[in-house]
């Protein structure tokens, strides 16, 4: 017996028009907008996923921290070291207390003058140190004597401020540090003057964010610490007060 155009149909069911996606639809016909909005978010960036009362963040997605996260090294300073440096310096007024600026991390790589792509590699590790995408330095003239030619990329510079500021101090200080070789403590008289310090790092993979075996080269850091005291005095206590290994 020969099948007709209806049993065709039924058999096959219906098919999509060409050249038009599919659209989750509810029991009305109509579009349903929440999972449309499910399917949205599945095309950008992962969703967390709900499995066992537990939230699953999917690979790749990044969790944001909470609205009232306060960084350890903030919190300490406003409980501990703000009525401390008062009663020290005999403040009068709680803005006259001495507090940290920014951070500033410089990578220069002398090997760029031959090959370039390790500048780039040096920018990835030490966005990975920072935990903030680094600015890529140039040359600002030629300089025969070194093949430095004008505009040319040699190196890799951040600037941290407020909680990534004090996250990558507390890292610095109870954990990269320690990790230095024969570490015998930092120079207490590496001020300018005027209350910042700086800092010389030989090799970056003290820090535990670079992998040793991955790392193409040990690569030197600067590290400029700026505060807000008018004196070297107020700010060699200021880093006293975050636990900064300066040595006897």
């Amino acid at each position: 017996m020969a099948e007709t155009k209806g049993d065709k149909g039924a058999k096959a069911g219906k098919s999509a028009k060409p050249g038009k996606s599919d659209k989750p639809v509810a029991k009305g016909g109509k579009p349903d907008a929440a999972a449309a909005a499910s399917a949205k978010d599945a095309k950008g960036k992962p969703q967390a996923r709900k499995e066992g009362g537990a939230e699953i963040v999917a690979a790749g997605a990044v969790k944001a921290a909470p609205k009232d996260y306060v960084a350890r090294l903030k919190k300490i300073y406003q409980d501990e070291i703000v009525p401390k440096l008062t009663k020290e310096f005999g403040y009068k007024n709680a803005l006259e207390v001495p507090k940290l600026d920014k951070i500033v991390l410089n990578m220069g790589v002398g090997e760029a003058v031959s090959d370039t792509k390790k500048v780039t590699s040096a920018a990835a590790d030490l966005a990975l140190i920072a935990g903030q995408k680094p600015v890529i330095t140039r040359a600002r003239k030629a300089i025969s004597t070194f093949k430095v030619r004008e505009n040319m990329p040699i190196g890799a510079k951040v600037t941290l401020r407020r909680t990534r500021m004090y996250e990558f101090l507390d890292r610095l200080v109870t954990v990269a540090l320690p990790r230095v070789r024969d570490f015998r403590g930092l120079d207490p008289k590496s001020f300018d003057g005027r209350g910042n310090y700086a800092l010389g790092i030989k090799e970056h993979i003290i820090f535990p964010e670079i992998d040793y075996d991955k790392a193409e080269a040990m690569l030197g850091l600067d590290i400029v610490v700026c505060t807000t005291a008018k004196t070297d005095a107020e700010a060699r206590s200021l880093l006293r007060a975050f636990n900064f290994p300066f040595r006897q």
